[in-house]
């Protein structure tokens, strides 16, 4: 089970009927959002908990967490070949994160997959980072705006989306790579991107259909990966509305 902290947050929950145990509020929260989650909550059949200050904060460990939580069920992830099936009935856009290690990353890529309309993000189950409360809040929303699948092998994931039709496209600094731009992102289309400082694995790279690289004329050759993501994903957006 993980934990959902800050007011956007757990109304995005609500709002996107995410399964929810409990929703935690500190005493003394008022306002047009907390009635708002409340009459949501109510709606859900889900229990509003309120709690003395000092037990709230031994419920949360994220700062400013706006004196309202959510306790999400453990089974929320969606299933990966559900994703997949998902995705192919919607956007068509999927990002799989091999081995991204830092809850903040994972927060600001889960927002801008949502900001971007794409469908969900795939995680791998090992060398992975959490997703916890850090990675909710960071996300402003995200997390309960778009699915997510955990995959224990992103390799066998990379085939089974292949085999559903889905074109693999890596974002590598590798002498086969092609610029971003140059790639085709029409269609179904699964994006990879990796490890903040190895990148995606040779294993991942090696089934990808396709490899792209951003082109950094400056005196650094390393984009932060939240910001590589996004990037990619606005140049997929930008080839689908010249259609």
């Amino acid at each position: 089970m993980s934990l959902i902290v800050g007011r956007k947050s757990v109304l995005e929950a609500l709002l996107a009927e995410k399964k929810l145990q409990k929703v935690y509020l500190q005493f003394g929260q008022r306002g047009k959002v907390i009635d708002e989650i409340k009459t949501l909550a109510k709606k859900q059949g889900v229990l509003v908990q309120e709690v003395p200050n000092e037990k709230f904060r031994k419920l949360t460990s994220v700062e400013n967490a706006q004196g309202i939580a959510a306790l999400e069920s453990s089974d929320s992830m969606i299933e990966p070949q559900k994703l997949l099936a998902y995705s192919k009935a919607h956007s068509q856009l999927l990002i799989a994160l091999d081995m991204v290690q830092d809850t903040q990353n994972v927060g600001a890529i889960i927002r801008t997959v949502a900001c971007a309309g794409a469908d969900g993000v795939v995680v791998t189950k090992h060398n992975s980072a959490p997703i916890n409360d850090t990675v909710s809040k960071i996300s402003a929303g995200g997390l309960q705006a778009i699915k997510v699948s955990q995959v224990v092998n992103l390799a066998q994931f990379i085939e089974t989306a292949k085999k559903e039709g889905f074109f693999v496209i890596g974002s590598e600094l590798n002498p086969k790579a092609k610029p971003y731009t140059k790639a085709d992102y029409i269609g179904p289309i699964l994006l990879v991107v990796g490890n903040e400082e190895a990148g995606i694995r040779q294993l991942t790279s090696k089934n990808c259909d396709e490899l792209v690289y951003i082109p950094m004329p400056g005196k650094l050759q390393s984009l932060n990966v939240s910001v590589a993501t996004g990037i990619l994903l606005y140049e997929a957006l930008k080839q689908r509305h010249k259609q």
